[in-house]
């Protein structure tokens, strides 16, 4: 274990101590720590600054509900967890008239891997989320990040292949091999497509 990986998990460890304290201190920790990553994840789903800002305040107050009794064991996750469902659920209060091209673009490609009509309710409810984990477990590391990258932070291709050093098109097709491998590992367990 690396020596900031260390750090960080000590920090956690802190912040997650003062919300069980009940310390509104926890709250402006982990704002300090955690905020931008927050903003962005919710930011990369609605592509508004006040919306965002917004979800991001939502998620906050939900960690202080939720802390205790939970106990989360990577606190960034479990925020980022937050953040993105609440966004996923002002994404569709904005959008119910309305398209987003970006974020309709992402659900589109995922229709294909998660199209049953249950699908959301089931991987909030975290029936798919282990498989997915499990999943990306056996994929290389490039693969890992650009697909969490992708459909967890939202983040649009052009970005993920400067961020990789690759072109768009090279990313493109990782993503489309992964999202068939992982039907593929969805139907084997039984989950329906």
């Amino acid at each position: 274990m690396t020596d900031k990986t260390q750090k960080d998990e000590y920090e956690n460890a802190i912040i997650t101590e003062l919300f069980f304290q009940r310390q509104e201190k926890a709250i402006s920790e982990c704002q300090i720590k955690y905020g931008k990553l927050a903003f962005s994840v919710s930011y990369n789903i609605l592509h508004s600054r006040e919306d965002a800002e917004e979800c991001v305040n939502d998620a906050m107050l939900g960690l202080w509900n939720s802390i205790p009794p939970e106990r989360p064991r990577s606190l960034v996750s479990y925020l980022c967890s937050l953040v993105r469902n609440i966004s996923l659920n002002r994404y569709d209060y904005n959008h119910a008239s309305k398209r987003n091209r970006d974020m309709d673009e992402i659900l589109e490609e995922l229709e294909g891997v998660l199209a049953s009509p249950d699908w959301e309710e089931q991987f909030r409810e975290g029936e798919v989320t282990e498989l997915i984990n499990a999943f990306l477990a056996e994929q290389k590391e490039k693969d890992r990040v650009i697909f969490v990258r992708r459909y967890y932070y939202s983040d649009p291709v052009s970005d993920i292949a400067r961020a990789m050093g690759d072109s768009e098109g090279a990313i493109a097709m990782r993503l489309s091999r992964m999202r068939i491998r992982l039907r593929k590992k969805l139907e084997k367990e039984g989950i329906s497509i």
